[in-house]
């Protein structure tokens, strides 16, 4: 029986999940998972394929990748393939440590994007071992810091991370997902600017005070801009945008 052929991602953004063989542990103690991370940093680096997020559980990993040059099958064969040999040398045992195939999930739009960025890291509550920001096997400490992560679009989406352990713990929240409308033109929205908050760029908001910004914000999705198009003409995330109109 053939393999059903993986779904392809436009935006280049994965969901991947790896699992143990019959759900046996793929982490028996402190060290595997730092070997882990050690390798999945070195093959990010080696193949290209970024890492967003990760979280690595007892008997499966996830991550949140962006396989810019989609290369992620190679990726995932050399982190399993290194791992698997690393495992099976410490504990002596041979044969298979991962489940087959790796499942793989596009995130296509910022919704899924932030759905799966939150739902990776909230995997240590789920399982209730732990807080996201307790726990040391994810990525959850490292945004805002210097590290291996790809994580340009997530920051911008989250204006850097200013309203992450919010946006993580929120039992609300599932995402950004903005309702239908008609879209204008930049130009005609460029005008509305100009003609409602007598700004020429809508950087200038950035700098106002909440308030303020906050009044110009709404007084520009009223008059019919989306959420989206205030965001990629003021240099706003569209998280503050949504927590504005809340």
């Amino acid at each position: 029986m053939s393999r059903t052929a993986r779904r392809v991602s436009e935006s280049g953004y994965f969901h991947v999940i790896i699992r143990g063989n019959g759900k046996q542990q793929i982490f028996e103690e402190t060290n595997d998972c730092r070997y882990f991370l050690n390798i999945l940093e070195k093959y990010s680096k080696e193949t290209g394929v970024g890492i967003c997020a990760y979280c690595l559980m007892g008997n499966h990993v996830h991550l949140l990748v962006h396989d810019k040059a989609n290369v992620l099958s190679l990726f995932m064969q050399k982190l399993e393939v290194s791992y698997a040999s690393f495992f099976n040398w410490k504990y002596g045992r041979t044969g298979h440590l991962f489940q087959g195939r790796f499942n793989c999930d596009p995130a296509e739009d910022d919704s899924q994007l932030l759905t799966v960025f939150r739902y990776i890291l909230r995997n240590p509550l789920k399982a209730g071992i732990g807080s996201p920001a307790g726990y040391p096997w994810s990525s959850y400490n490292l945004y805002g810091k210097d590290s291996f992560l790809d994580d340009a679009l997530l920051r911008e989406l989250l204006n850097d991370y200013e309203y992450l352990e919010e946006f993580v713990m929120d039992p609300k929240e599932s995402g950004i997902v903005e309702t239908e409308q008609k879209r204008l033109s930049d130009t005609a929205a460029k005008q509305i600017m100009r003609d409602l908050i007598g700004v020429e760029s809508g950087s200038i908001i950035q700098s106002f005070e909440r308030n303020k910004r906050d009044a110009a914000i709404k007084a520009l999705l009223d008059a019919g801009l989306s959420e989206r198009q205030v965001s990629r003409l003021t240099g706003i995330s569209r998280y503050i945008i949504r927590r504005i109109v809340w």
